[in-house]
């Protein structure tokens, strides 16, 4: 009885611990074009670094009050108000990429896509994602050379 007992609680904190984790795993993006980031969660922190992308992605690693710690796709990271921040509808390529005219290989490739190049994010489904650039709409494959989603 005592072994029941002891596994169902440790289920449970196993269960609480992950979807802790699970909190801090999910990208918002820049709402500004002009977003400072700091080296901790207070504006008595001194400024790291100035974003100067609207809508890039960030993913959320860590949260004190109003604040946001976060990492881009090059690795930067600190920390961000959260007035600064939205919900993200945007990817970012971390390679270059084909962009095609329908969800499959097959299809027409409409232009080749250079690494850094913000997309903004119609819709996804199981391994494509349809995506607007510039002058541009059209699918990509979605893997890891794509940063703005969790897998």
């Amino acid at each position: 009885m005592h072994m029941r007992k002891y596994l169902i609680l440790s289920f449970l904190l196993l269960l609480s611990f992950s979807s802790i984790a699970q909190e801090n795993n999910y990208f918002l993006m820049l709402k500004n074009k002009k977003v400072n980031v700091r080296y901790g969660p207070s504006f008595d922190y001194p400024i790291k670094y100035i974003y100067r992308k609207i809508e890039l992605p960030l993913k959320v690693i860590d949260k004190k009050e109003n604040f946001r710690r976060i990492i881009d796709h090059k690795k930067n990271s600190g920390w961000i108000h959260i007035s600064q921040l939205r919900n993200s509808h945007s990817l970012i390529t971390t390679s270059e990429r084909i962009l095609f005219k329908n969800p499959t290989k097959y299809s027409k490739p409409l232009a080749k896509l250079d690494q850094g190049r913000l997309l903004k994010l119609i819709k996804c489904e199981e391994k494509w994602c349809n995506i607007r650039t510039d002058n541009y709409s059209g699918w990509i494959i979605k893997d890891s050379n794509i940063w703005g989603f969790i897998n």
